[in-house]
């Protein structure tokens, strides 16, 4: 039997791509799901893809934190725990700092930090009480590296790393675990974020290429490895790259 099978799991960033992919896979494997994102109509095409589970989806922005908590809320009153948290919402807009594009880095700052962060802050209360949990984000290989164009998104996702290895020293000893999972260049709507029409399409040539790509399944796979292990195991951290990608 599936070690997965009727854990209670919260997606939040789920109506395409990573989140999209994850929660397939989870539903095949029998966990109580409640999905979140902005775009209703995905989450419901979603839902009714999966009507022989069980999930629940719910409109929130990650920015507003009184959203986040919500959905959070909805999976603890309507099956009395949750097992897996999964912060999933990201954007990646490129750019050199000299461009001075405050709004965007603003945008970045509250969906890729803040976010994660209000995750973690709804979800906490109840996994401490539960004496067990697990809470996973979404990273990315630039988290690890940095590279030009691209210095707010990379700290975006180096502030994600050290947040979740805090989480991990702070919780460890309450039954918490932390477990984030960093793709390179995966074939998801991501793209569209970059901000760059022609580094948009570059990107998108190389994310449907194989070798040079991951497909949303292939990071799916690493989410579901995570959830799938008994409480005393936490897996910190996965790094999960296209075979030919250089850094």
């Amino acid at each position: 039997m599936s070690n997965i099978k009727d854990k209670v799991v919260v997606i939040i960033g789920a109506s395409s791509g990573i989140g999209a992919a994850t929660t397939r896979k989870l539903a095949n494997e029998g966990a109580k799901l409640i999905i979140a994102a902005r775009r209703e109509e995905r989450l419901k095409e979603l839902a009714e893809e999966l009507k022989e589970s069980s999930i629940i989806y719910k409109v929130a922005d990650v920015t507003d934190k009184e959203q986040v908590q919500s959905v959070v809320d909805l999976a603890v009153n309507t099956y009395g725990r949750i097992d897996v948290l999964f912060n999933n919402a990201g954007i990646m807009p490129q750019g050199n700092l000299e461009a001075r594009e405050y709004d965007k880095w603003q945008q970045m700052l509250d969906i890729n930090i803040m976010g994660v962060l209000y995750g973690i802050g709804a979800a906490l209360p109840y996994m401490k009480e539960q004496k067990d949990g697990l809470i996973i984000s979404t990273d990315s290989v630039a988290g690890h590296v940095v590279y030009p164009g691209s210095a707010v998104y990379n700290s975006t996702k180096f502030a994600v790393r050290t947040i979740m290895e805090g989480l991990r020293q702070e919780e460890r000893e309450n039954g918490i675990r932390s477990t984030i999972v960093s793709p390179g260049l995966v074939n998801t709507e991501l793209v569209h974020t970059v901000g760059d029409k022609d580094l948009e399409q570059n990107l998108k040539s190389a994310a449907e290429g194989e070798g040079t790509g991951l497909q949303p399944e292939d990071v799916a796979n690493a989410v579901v490895y995570a959830v799938e292990q008994p409480a005393g195991v936490a897996v910190s951290e996965v790094l999960i790259r296209p075979s030919n990608q250089p850094a």
